[in-house]
């Protein structure tokens, strides 16, 4: 399983999916960002409609990131212990957050103990984990400058270098500029086209989102 990003808050870039076979039981795990219980509730009963025919659906999700996650698992109808909760375990050690999974099991005659559908769980859990895209919710701002056209060159130069996303440009008797911007950097920034402009050109914030998801590059 790949490295945990300890200063990021993880989640799912995307409802992701993996397949193995196990002495010919099929276990499809789904994987989906679930923002609160209701939509972890959702993402589950909308596989259970993909597959009705499965034996079984088991679900964990992780809502939040840290101390305050709330947690969740069932084994629907497999030995107690033997699937849920080596789910969770398995979602509990990936770093991620806001995340619900669903392995579904479509049984293949061959009963596999204990021990063997513990394995089974763990290792469809970690299947569709290691080839989840990713994603991290960072604090950010949203900004708008006015810059004159003599300095829209340079000025898009240092948004850009910053790291900063192009939203909006409106070419007016002036180039209204409107960028997001991680609330980290935007200090730095805004100094650099004060200074550019001569005072002229300040940024304003226009909003703040305390949760702005990013995909993260791999």
């Amino acid at each position: 399983m790949r490295e945990k990003m300890m200063d990021d808050l993880l989640i799912p870039a995307q409802k992701t999916r993996a397949e193995i076979v196990v002495v010919n039981s099929h276990f499809i795990a789904t994987v989906s960002p679930a923002f609160s219980v209701e939509q972890a509730r959702e993402f589950i009963h909308t596989i259970r409609q993909e597959f009705p025919d499965a034996s079984h659906h088991v679900p964990a999700f992780l809502i939040g990131h840290g101390n305050s996650v709330m947690a969740h698992c069932s084994d629907d109808g497999e030995p107690s212990g033997t699937a849920g909760r080596p789910i969770l375990a398995v979602l509990s050690g990936s770093g991620l957050g806001d995340v619900a999974l669903v392995v579904t099991r479509y049984f293949g005659g061959t009963k596999l103990g204990t021990g063997g559908l513990v394995r089974a769980y763990t290792d469809a859990a970690k299947a569709v984990l290691n080839i989840l895209p990713l994603a991290k919710k960072v604090p950010t701002h949203l900004v708008m400058v006015v810059v004159a056209y003599p300095l829209y060159e340079r000025a898009k130069s240092l948004i850009d270098h910053s790291g900063a996303q192009l939203v909006d440009q409106d070419f007016g008797a002036d180039v209204t500029l409107t960028f997001r911007i991680l609330t980290e950097s935007f200090n730095g920034l805004r100094d650099s086209l004060v200074e550019l402009s001569n005072g002229k050109t300040v940024p304003e914030v226009i909003e703040t989102n305390p949760e702005t998801i990013v995909p993260v590059k791999s």
